[in-house]
């Protein structure tokens, strides 16, 4: 006679937060599936359902998860620096979770964890002088600028990591000197150049643009 299995064993949204974490680690978001994340569980698709509807909102529990376990630094009162603080303060905890930034681009996936940021930010920018629409504009500028940054800081990583040489290096040592001479002259350097972390610089000015 066939073995009854009974039901799958139950599970809670921690242990669903963690297999779905471990997924993403292992294959990326793309991934993370409800099949496989029910695999991972030793469990149904089904019993994840009872948890979330679907993977939106798995992707925003998992993203409540990592912004509600980040400190939140003091910032500075100066309108300025207290902006510049606050997209730092974004950069790194949205950097420790690079995936974070492909869920985030959607726009309409919001952590209301992670909505602190954005509150920082804006509000700061109100207090310098813009009216609501360009201090959104100004936190919505400051945001793309960061999420390019980590997503090509992880893409940089990830061919370091590969190891060999990458097709802009070849391109480089091709490069006709006659018709490209600057950066016939920087092209050696190139790779320690563009490799350097200018971050603070690169939102110090765009915050004093932004602001009257």
């Amino acid at each position: 006679m066939p073995t009854r299995t009974g039901r799958p064993p139950r599970i809670s949204k921690a242990e669903i937060v963690a297999a779905a974490t471990r997924v993403i680690e292992e294959d990326g978001l793309p991934g993370l599936t409800m099949r496989r994340l029910a695999r991972e569980v030793g469990s149904t698709a089904m019993a994840i359902y009872h948890h979330v509807r679907d993977k939106e909102e798995l992707l925003l529990l998992l993203l409540d998860d990592y912004a509600a376990g980040f400190p939140r630094p003091e910032l500075p009162a100066e309108p300025r620096e207290r902006m510049v603080a606050a997209a730092l303060a974004m950069r790194e905890a949205v950097a420790g979770c690079p995936w974070a930034v492909d869920v985030l681009r959607a726009d309409d996936l919001l952590s209301v964890s992670a909505l602190w940021y954005p509150e920082q930010i804006i509000d700061a920018a109100m207090r310098a002088g813009l009216g609501v629409e360009d201090a959104v504009d100004a936190y919505r500028v400051i945001w793309h600028y960061t999420a390019g940054e980590i997503a090509a800081g992880a893409a940089a990583r990830r061919r370091r990591e590969e190891g060999g040489s990458t097709y802009r290096e070849r391109v480089f040592a091709e490069l006709d000197g006659a018709e490209y001479p600057r950066l016939g002259e920087i092209g050696g350097r190139w790779e320690e150049l563009t490799g350097r972390d200018t971050y603070a610089k690169g939102v110090r000015a765009l915050v004093t643009g932004l602001l009257p």
